[in-house]
């Protein structure tokens, strides 16, 4: 199974119904607080054409998605 980093803001609202969608769905991934590592918001600047859009969902493959739909999440993973 491909693995995640899931790049989010403690204020984001989309960032919080995709944890709950995986919560409930059972999809495990990692979390990082762009507003406290300086690394990972500037890989999402990069990742996002110098926006710091959340939640960037980051694969171990190295592909990234932006706000993305649980469905979207789980064909990449595998799961649907």
């Amino acid at each position: 199974m491909v693995s995640m980093i899931m790049y989010s803001t403690p204020w984001c609202g989309y960032c919080q119904r995709l944890k709950a969608q995986f919560g409930r769905e059972g999809i495990a991934f990692e979390e990082v607080n762009i507003e406290l590592d300086p690394e990972a918001a500037a890989l999402v600047e990069r990742v996002n054409g110098g926006n710091q859009t959340v939640p960037t969902i980051v694969f171990d493959d190295g592909t990234a998605m932006t706000n993305p739909p649980l469905k979207a999440v789980k064909e990449k993973l595998g799961l649907s």
